[in-house]
């Protein structure tokens, strides 16, 4: 269940009547637990409480329904029973059907309520679905509440009018929505001036049947698109005269409702009912945004970008500087209004806006500062100097764009309140501006300076209608000439595989001027190299959230080089970081922020785990120091062995086999033992588990071709090239028996590396095997190689320098013999160094078979792994780091910074 769908489950529950023995299963019910988790609980066999007539779910909830008036009793003794602590559960709860409590064990937070009211606080208890949260949700819970009645009310509306589901009619529908969420908003906040105004007019005026609730919308829609004076003229109805004129042209053009069923209407009069004061506009927008996309309605409250995520990009690119320019000032007059001056010049700009998150969050801190820059100054009631079309935006989706627009209208409304006060706030919100600042359209096809020119002298045009403007209507003045630019954002990040194939043309005409293939390239590369052409024409600053393999592998050589010979720089930088949305996949995306600006001589910002150091430069895999790029080599840079891609079979499943096929083979049908041989992949090596394959030599081929079932099996794997599409596999179907791409000789003993590992391992998982196994092409492999070079693949250095220079599946280490280990700078080893280097991989192995049959898996589990597997590691570490600079290093940082120095003067000599 999503995050909406538990709120409408325990909305539900409130309004039924309570029934003390059930609620504990209906709650849990309502956060999405299965009947068979509900039927284990009932009969007791799962219920591990100590409790009388309580409910224990083990590691989430404690339940106890009380006799009335004794719910503080009731929740006291959950708190003090041994069995809470024992099955580590996060949180009890009590209630008698009037009063409800609930206590989080391991934050100490609590919820105390009436029991009609426990409703409100579902966001309280969203861990209990495995939804991870952020205390802004958990605080207000109004926003998914909301979602979740505008959800019901669309899809109902969409069922009975289908010619409004089709692709041609939905901006017509999701405007419609845009502009019940305005009056929604104007009704409670005294925008309309009399409480509940549209949603009352429509309840009184509206038949019960619903069949003129869409005409008398229409009429109140009409009603606020004119003007006060011309009401007469237009024959406006008189309930429809009470509603202000809104301008900004949200309710311009044509007032066409969808009819509404007799469901339809209790829904928005039910929606009408919620107090759309508690409104959060940076919340709020992206999860309503998943209304109107059905591709993303399954997933409706999770689009949420917590605000201390976003400050992670705005926080450095700007806010921080006008934060120490206010404190600074201190009690200066002049110096303060200099600073105002100076923010009201300030444009922020979104190439990939989506509802606008980023610029309500950025608008709504400048609000902040200068309301402290007008107490400080005595002005306590002046208004606003930062225009809303100073902030700027491109979105594809039309809706997303009505939505961020919306989001920023909403947010200065609030503002204004919030440090004007009410009267002032209501006195200038109405009529709206009709100016367009967010445009609809493709951010890789537009002309960002059209868009935020740098000096706002652009064409002026007027549009038809705020929510639904031409793109040229983006080229209007700005109110304020001259000043900063600072382009912030999210975009898109898609790696090659998932993009579509408008969006490959998209980059292909973005790098088209670049000589070269881009086609590597993740789709955010595109607004990467934008913002650093956009900066060299215009001076701004950027900040951009993307996936970190922009930063890795093979994509830094092919963008980064372009970036910096438009000297643009790295001026700041968040290293990997989970970039988690209130969702129930706990993983998130990992990404880094990049900071980008024309160079200059000043210190840049490194910023790992929130912890800011000021560094000379800033590299592009966000290593201080170091501007190099690493390439991938076709052989070693240090004097160390030669690695191999293992053997690719590309046999249909034919060759290889399992450990009791291969028995079965050999005793009962008569293959001969030595053309069967070990085979091991990276599940195989990681799991101690090898498999079997048949591994046939030219020179045996004809012996081995008399047995009926290797003959069998050679005409399924020719049968399968043969057919293949792909020609390179085609040409191998005159030689079934061997494997179409062999890495090196087999030898009798192999040095083996996975080539995807997981990142929570302190060591990357290599291995030594002996007799003779052939490796397949999920490893890398060096056969009958000195033992040394296994002790450099299992130290730190290794680790952290594959970390930064290969590309990763999602957090997971992707190892490439030619971009890690090739290029992996190594100081030249003594033979003691090689003599020292073997001793302590030997180590390694030996503490390694103390613990058999324990694999791979289990030895270097983080939690798990032996003391002396461990100080083996440890011991392979210090002998290889005194070889490089005389001691231990102090941390991975100072690791890496010698690497990329030790690269640089190696490929320097070469």
């Amino acid at each position: 269940m999503n995050a909406v769908e538990i709120e409408e489950a325990v909305s539900e529950l409130a309004l039924k009547p309570f029934e003390a023995e059930e609620f504990p299963f209906s709650f849990l019910e309502a956060f999405g637990n299965k009947s068979t988790t509900i039927k284990k609980l009932r009969s007791g066999t799962s219920n591990k409480t100590d409790v009388k007539g309580a409910i224990l779910q083990r590691n989430n909830i404690h339940i106890l329904t009380s006799k009335k008036g004794k719910v503080t009793e009731s929740l006291e003794i959950l708190r003090n029973s041994p069995s809470t602590q024992k099955s580590k559960v996060e949180f009890i709860l009590a209630t008698d059907g009037l009063d409800f409590q609930a206590e989080n064990i391991i934050t100490g937070e609590t919820v105390v309520c009436e029991y009609k009211d426990f409703h409100n606080y579902f966001g309280f208890f969203l861990s209990l679905a495995n939804i991870t949260t952020v205390k802004q949700i958990r605080e207000s819970a109004f926003d998914i509440k909301a979602t979740s009645r505008l959800n019901k009310l669309y899809v109902e509306l969409l069922q009975h009018n289908p010619d409004w589901a089709t692709i041609e009619r939905r901006p017509d529908m999701n405007h419609f929505l845009a502009r019940l969420i305005f009056c929604f908003f104007a009704e409670d906040t005294d925008i309309f001036k009399d409480d509940n105004l549209f949603t009352d007019t429509i309840q009184k005026i509206s038949d019960p049947d619903a069949s003129n609730t869409h005409e008398v919308i229409s009429e109140i829609f009409r009603a606020m698109d004119t003007k006060l004076e011309n009401r007469e003229k237009e024959n406006i109805k008189v309930w429809g005269k009470k509603f202000p004129y809104v301008n900004g042209e949200l309710f311009s053009g044509s007032t066409e409702v969808p009819k509404f069923t007799k469901i339809a209407r209790s829904y928005l009069l039910h929606v009408g009912s919620l107090d759309w004061k508690q409104i959060n506009p940076d919340i709020f927008g992206s999860m309503i945004q998943a209304v109107a996309d059905e591709d993303e309605r399954g997933s409706l409250g999770m689009h949420y970008t917590s605000v201390p995520n976003i400050l992670k990009v705005l926080n450095p690119l700007f806010l921080d500087d006008l934060r120490e320019q206010l404190e600074k000032a201190e009690d200066n007059s002049r110096k303060l209004l200099n600073l105002r001056n100076r923010m009201a010049h300030i444009r922020v700009f979104d190439p990939a806006c989506g509802s606008g998150n980023f610029l309500v969050i950025a608008y709504k801190e400048m609000r902040k500062i200068e309301n402290q820059i007008n107490i400080k100054r005595g002005e306590t009631n002046k208004a606003s100097q930062i225009p809303l079309t100073n902030f700027r935006g491109i979105e594809l989706k039309d809706f997303s764009a009505e939505v961020a627009r919306l989001a920023l209208i909403i947010a200065e409304y609030q503002c204004d309140v919030l440090y004007r006060g009410q009267r002032l706030a209501l006195a200038e919100f109405l009529p709206l501006d009709a100016q367009n600042w967010i445009v609809k359209g493709n951010a890789l096809t537009i002309n960002w300076l059209s868009v935020c020119p740098p000096t706002g002298t652009g064409i002026k045009l007027q549009g038809d209608d705020l929510f639904s403007t031409p793109l040229e209507q983006a080229q209007i003045d700005f109110d304020n000439e001259g000043g900063e630019i600072y382009i912030c954002g999210n975009p898109p990040y898609k790696g090659r595989n998932k993009q579509s194939k408008e969006e490959k043309k998209d980059t292909l005409k973005v790098f088209s001027k670049y000589k070269g293939s881009y086609a590597s390239l993740d789709y955010v590369a595109n607004w990467l190299i934008k913002s650093a052409e956009y900066c060299i024409h215009t001076n701004a600053k950027a900040a951009l959230v993307s996936t970190n393999s922009v930063c890795q592998g093979e994509q830094v050589a092919l963008l980064w080089p372009l970036i910096f010979r438009m000297n643009v720089i790295i001026n700041f930088a968040h290293t990997s970081f989970k970039w988690s949305n209130l969702a129930s996949n706990k993983a998130g995306v990992t990404v880094v922020i990049i900071g980008l600006s024309i160079s200059n001589n000043n210190k840049a910002k490194l910023y790992t785990d929130n912890i800011a150091r000021t560094v000379d430069v800033i590299g592009p895999y966000l290593i201080p120091g170091s501007s190099v790029f690493i390439s991938k080599r076709n052989m070693p840079i240090s004097k160390i062995s030669q690695m191999y891609l293992g053997n690719m079979a590309k046999d249909g499943g034919n060759l290889i086999m399992s450990k009791d096929d291969a028995k079965y083979l050999i005793n009962k049908k008569q293959v001969p033992e030595n053309l069967l041989k070990k085979f091991y992949g990276s599940q195989e090596l990681i799991n101690g588990k090898p498999r079997y394959c048949l591994w046939i030599e030219d020179e045996d081929l004809k012996e081995a071709q008399k047995n009926e079932s290797i003959s069998k099996i050679l005409n399924k794997v020719k049968k399968f090239r043969a057919e293949s599409k792909a020609a390179s596999t085609r040409s191998h179907s005159s030689t079934p028996h061997r494997f179409v791409q062999l890495s090196s000789v087999v030898g009798d003993k192999a040095i083996v590396i996975p080539r995807v590992s997981s990142e929570n391992r302190p060591y990357l998982p290599v291995d030594y095997i002996s007799s003779g196994p052939v490796i397949g092409d999920k490893c890398f492999v060096m056969y009958d190689q000195p033992l040394f070079n296994l002790s450099l693949i299992a130290s730190k250095l290794h680790l952290v320098w594959i970390g930064a220079v290969c590309s990763r599946l999602r957090t997971d280490f992707s190892y490439g013999n030619k971009l890690g280990w090739n290029t992996f700078p190594v100081p030249m080893l003594t033979q003691k160094n090689k003599e020292d280097l073997t001793a302590t991989a030997e180590e390694i192995l030996i503490a390694r078979e103390r613990h058999f049959p324990a694999t791979i898996a289990d030895l270097y589990d983080p939690e798990k792994m032996p003391e002396d597997l461990r100080l083996a590691h440890e011991r392979n570490d210090e002998v290889l780091e005194r070889i490089y600079i005389g001691r231990i290093f102090k941390n991975d940082t100072e690791r890496l910074e010698k690497l990329f120095e030790l690269y640089t003067k190696m490929t320097a000599k070469k």
